[in-house]
């Protein structure tokens, strides 16, 4: 067991997403100290992806669009995201943060990448870039895998 390295990628998996969890409640109450932990990630992918729609951040996720559209309604009751119709399809809005909220979330990534800098500052600048690179092809690997099943 100590020297089976899927079992040491599986206990140090476990404690980033720990880690990753903690860190994901602490960057939403910066934020907003009313905004979930699980919309989070939601207001960065719009920040990243301006003007999609609700369909595709379901899609994104991996969660139903009900599951989207009560997020959505309270990010936007914080004030956190807006809504504008599509152009192309009536039907349709497009999601795009708010001046505010497009503040609050750099600000808040601003303060993550810094203390991550912080935590890394020993290493070398070619180890933090190979340990990109490695987590990168980790989440690839993953998502492979997980289409398979």
């Amino acid at each position: 067991m100590a020297g089976d390295p899927f079992s040491l990628v599986e206990r140090e998996l476990g404690l980033l997403l720990r880690r990753a969890r903690a860190s994901s409640a602490a960057m939403a109450a910066r934020v907003h100290p009313d905004l979930d932990a699980a919309a989070y990630p939601l207001l960065v992918h719009v920040s990243r992806a301006p003007g999609v729609r609700s369909s595709d951040l379901a899609a994104h996720f991996g969660v139903g669009r009900a599951t989207i559209s009560r997020q959505v309604r309270r990010l936007e009751e914080l004030g956190l995201l807006a809504r504008r119709a599509d152009a192309a399809d009536s039907r349709a809005q497009r999601l795009e943060l708010t001046p505010d909220a497009e503040r609050r979330v750099t600000t808040a990534q601003d303060a993550r990448r810094a203390w991550l800098r912080a935590a890394l500052e020993e290493w070398p600048p070619d180890d933090v870039a190979v340990l990109a690179g490695s987590i990168g092809r980790l989440n690839a690997a993953l998502d492979r895998a997980t289409n398979r099943t």
